[in-house]
């Protein structure tokens, strides 16, 4: 008898899944087309149609009218107020900002999770409520108002320094929000073996650490930067609002309305316009570059 010899039968693997289109992922979603039609039908409604009614709105006066108006004195006032208390908050948030996302990381302490939760009061908090606080807190009758102007001779309430305290107030959180997560990611052995190698600690946060930060700060900084020019409700109450001293681009946009000269009021919300439409490439950009740097640390 011949034996029957059986040739194992090798599993078939699956066939290999349809090559999608480009810009065709699987998910939930009921599809590609459909997605990005809702989101920019959505986008277009609530964000493009509302700011292209500026530039248009603001064509109205012809180019000669528009430079006349932007370029006016105490326009251009504005701006080097709203521009500069702005830039100077940034800084300052970038600091202690940095500060007090190291202090929420690296240590514990008795109430710190209540720090952390009061770090995001700005964001909860009606900027009018804040104005008013911070007012009444600075004001030349107030807790601290009172006892700065009477020992130092500084005047913080309806003056550019109570500006830049109320944009200050608002814009921390950028800052720590933007900071804490990179700064959980690091890891202790760095510093550590930077420690190993005899660098002090101020040359392991400058030569370690800090290059590993440096996306995320200047990412709170553009963002805090941007929130800043655009605040109004907590700045109102504690500027004084007196042109040519103490008078926010913001104001004079509202007070351009109540006067009916839209087209004004059009033509300086175009400037803004212009520098946010900058600050979001900025803000893009660094997201990028912080991404890249991520990816280049992955083994």
């Amino acid at each position: 008898m011949s034996a029957v010899v059986s040739t194992p039968t090798l599993p078939q693997s699956p066939p290999p899944p349809a090559r999608r289109r480009a810009g065709q992922r699987a998910g939930v979603l009921p599809g590609f087309g459909l997605s990005m039609g809702f989101t920019l039908l959505y986008l277009s409604l609530l964000v493009l149609i509302p700011l292209a009614t500026l530039p248009i709105k603001s064509a109205e006066l012809g180019w000669a009218g528009f430079w006349s108006v932007v370029t006016e004195p105490r326009v251009v006032a504005s701006y080097k107020l709203t521009f500069g208390a702005s830039l100077l908050a940034a800084v300052v948030n970038l600091f202690f900002g940095l500060v007090v996302a190291w202090c929420l990381v690296r240590y514990r302490f008795p109430g710190k999770r209540l720090v952390d939760a009061l770090v995001d009061l700005p964001f909860a908090l009606p900027t009018a409520v804040a104005g008013i606080a911070l007012t009444a807190l600075y004001a030349n009758n107030g807790w601290l108002g009172e006892p700065l102007e009477r020992w130092f001779g500084w005047k913080i309430a309806y003056t550019p320094v109570g500006i830049v305290i109320a944009l200050i107030f608002i814009g921390l959180p950028f800052v720590v929000r933007t900071v804490q997560p990179v700064l959980e990611d690091v890891e202790r052995e760095i510093e550590e073996a930077a420690a190993s190698l005899g660098a002090s600690r101020w040359q392991a946060f400058l030569r370690v650490l800090l290059p590993t930060l440096l996306p995320a700060l200047l990412t709170g900084f553009a963002l805090a930067f941007a929130r800043a020019l655009g605040e109004y409700g907590s700045v109102v109450f504690i500027a004084g609002n007196m042109p040519m001293v103490s008078e926010i681009t913001p104001l004079l946009i509202i007070s351009k309305l109540e006067q009916f000269d839209y087209a004004g009021a059009a033509a300086i919300a175009t400037v803004m316009l212009v520098f946010s439409f900058l600050l979001l490439l900025l803000i893009n950009a660094l997201q990028f570059w912080q991404a890249r740097r991520g990816a280049g640390r992955q083994p």
